[in-house]
Order: structure tokens, then sequence, then C-alpha cells
């Protein structure tokens, strides 16, 4: 799989926000990285990267980050390899990162368990392997008035923005800024590295996403609905369409990005969207996770001890509004 997340596309867009991108390759491996964090310490951080062919041409790589994270003052690399890239069939991913001298990073930051549908497949298979449901709705959705188009417009985005804001707001949880959002399609929409996807009701959008594309793979990134017409279920033949298309387009995988690992429970941030997203076939997998490699020590120790600080402050703020909170309504 090449990921949106690795492409030259992906840099192109993060240094259209301000962002210092460093790529790099050499036989059997590349990355895309960022320098992040600020005043209490800066990171180099490689989303679903390293690239690597094999066990030696990773630790090439992670040589060159981490010299490049010595170059640019960075305290440490954070990665999120596909593969932990175990020296032989006893040693696990996890293991063999430990070995390496990483540590579990304290946040993870892009998904650790996702859902691939292998578009290499008949279409008629890719249908068959759905919820009946699904398929039902994507072959009679017309007959209720939704059509699906797909719009290669920047601007339409801001369909999408507004379901999304009514949709954080209805189930209070955060979401990407608008001027962020914003950005990524007026960057990657005319590169052919996004698409949105509009369901329309007699001419009026009543749902939105927005899809990133790869060399390979076409990933489902952003989505809300209009819940005026919730009843319709327009979000369902929607993602349909998107994965039939990729097919139609040549690509090999459509992930379905995040979902809750087998046997979590609702406290996981994505257990509520993961019968939904399985609902439309393919497969589950699972990646290692986020991982640092502390470059200074020192650094990195502080670094931490300043985030665990910020998170005891930000929970006791947090028990103190609710406790004003309790006392207002009482």
């Amino acid at each position: 799989m090449a990921n949106i997340l690795q492409s030259p596309e992906w840099a192109r867009f993060q240094q259209s926000i301000g962002h210092r991108v460093i790529q790099a390759n050499g036989p059997g491996w590349r990355y895309l990285a960022t320098v992040e964090g600020g005043r209490t310490g800066r990171y180099l951080y490689c989303p679903y990267g390293p690239e690597a062919d094999s066990p030696h041409t990773f630790d090439a790589a992670l040589a060159d980050l981490t010299a490049q994270a010595e170059a640019h003052r960075c305290w440490f690399v954070r990665v999120e390899p596909i593969n932990g890239h175990p020296v032989d069939g006893l040693e696990t991913p996890e293991a063999s990162l430990k070995r390496r001298g990483m540590k579990l990073a304290p946040r993870q930051v892009q998904p650790g368990h996702t859902q691939l549908i292998d578009l290499r497949k008949d279409a008629k298979d890719l249908l068959k392997d759905m919820k009946s449901t699904n398929r039902n709705l994507y072959r009679n959705i017309h007959k209720k008035g939704v059509s699906i188009e797909r719009s290669e417009d920047p601007a339409d985005v801001r369909y999408l923005l507004t379901f999304l804001d009514a949709t954080a707001k209805r189930r209070n949880f955060n979401r990407q800024h608008d001027d962020y959002l914003r950005a990524v399609a007026e960057s990657l929409m005319p590169a052919g590295a996004a698409s949105l996807y509009l369901a329309k009701l007699d001419g009026e959008p009543i749902a939105a996403s927005l899809v990133y594309d790869s060399e390979d793979t076409r990933t489902y990134a952003h989505a809300a609905t209009d819940q005026t017409h919730r009843k319709l279920s327009a979000g369902i033949p929607l993602v349909v369409t998107m994965i039939m298309d990729a097919k139609e387009k040549g690509l090999t995988w459509f992930d379905l990005f995040g979902t809750a690992p087998e046997g979590a429970g609702p406290e996981h941030e994505w257990y509520g969207f993961t019968s939904f997203k399985k609902s439309f076939g393919g497969e589950p997998v699972s990646y290692p996770g986020t991982w640092d490699l502390p470059v200074s020590r020192a650094g990195y120790t502080a670094y931490g001890a300043v985030r665990a600080g910020r998170e005891t402050l930000g929970a006791a703020r947090g028990k103190l509004r609710t406790l004003r909170e309790r006392r207002v309504g009482a």
C-alpha cells in the first residue's frame, strides 16, 4: 500500500500550511516527516512511515530520520510503521520496535486498526461482501430522489463543513478545523489526490464525504450527513459509490480508516463507527501503532514530564468545570 500521508501531494499540502517537511529515500526505503512541537520541545513526525521493504532498509530509514532530527534540534522521532519489521517469525512487531530503542508514544495519532477492502475482486463480489442493506440502498436510492455525485471543486467542501459542524455539536466531539479542511481541498483536489462526494436530494446536498487517493489506495477520511434526512441513510450508498469508483479508477485498496480492535467496548474512540464500516466488507488490519525513538534522552524525559503535567492540569480543570456545572444545575 502507498499511503496518502507519505505521498508527494501530502508533502505539498503540509508545506502550504506552513509545516517544515523533510523527505528522504534510499535503496528500499523512503519517508515523509514534518517538524512538530514548540517551546516545550520539537520532534519529527512520520505518519504511517517510514516505508521500508526489509528490516535492514527499515534500520537505514530510522538512521536517516535520527540524523535529520539531530540536524533540526528535535528531541525524538515519532513514527508509525505499517510493519514492525521483526527479524524472524518469533519476534512480534512491538518487540521489534522496542529492541530498536523505541517507546510506545503516550498518544496514538493515526488509527492502529482499520478495515481494508481488496478492490482487485470483481465488482459483483465486492457488493456480495457487503451487508444486504448496503447493496439495496446503493441500487435503489435513486428511487427516493437521491443522486450521488463526485465534485472536483474545492469550494464544494463547504457542504461537508456544515454537516460536520452540526454532527460535532450533536455528539460533542472534536473535529478538524474548517481552515484545515479547506486547505486540504484546495491543495489535494486539483492534484487528483482528493475527491468530494455528495449525496443530493432533488439537487440539494444531504451528505458529503472527502476521500484521499494515493498511488493505489483510496482512504475514507471525512464524512457527515444532514440529520434532517437521516432516515434516507444516504451515507451508505455514498460510501458504496466511492468504493466502486475507486475500483474503476484502477486502485487496489479502499481503506475505511479507523476501527476499534476486536473485543473493544464503547470506551474506544472508534467503537461507534466500527460496525458501520465493517458492513461494507473487507478484512480487519492492525498496525503496531505510534512509537517514539528518543534522540535526546534528557529532552525526551523533559517532554514527557511537561506533557504529563499538562494532562494532570487539564483533568483538574475538567473536574472543576463539571462541579461548577452541577452547582449551577442544582
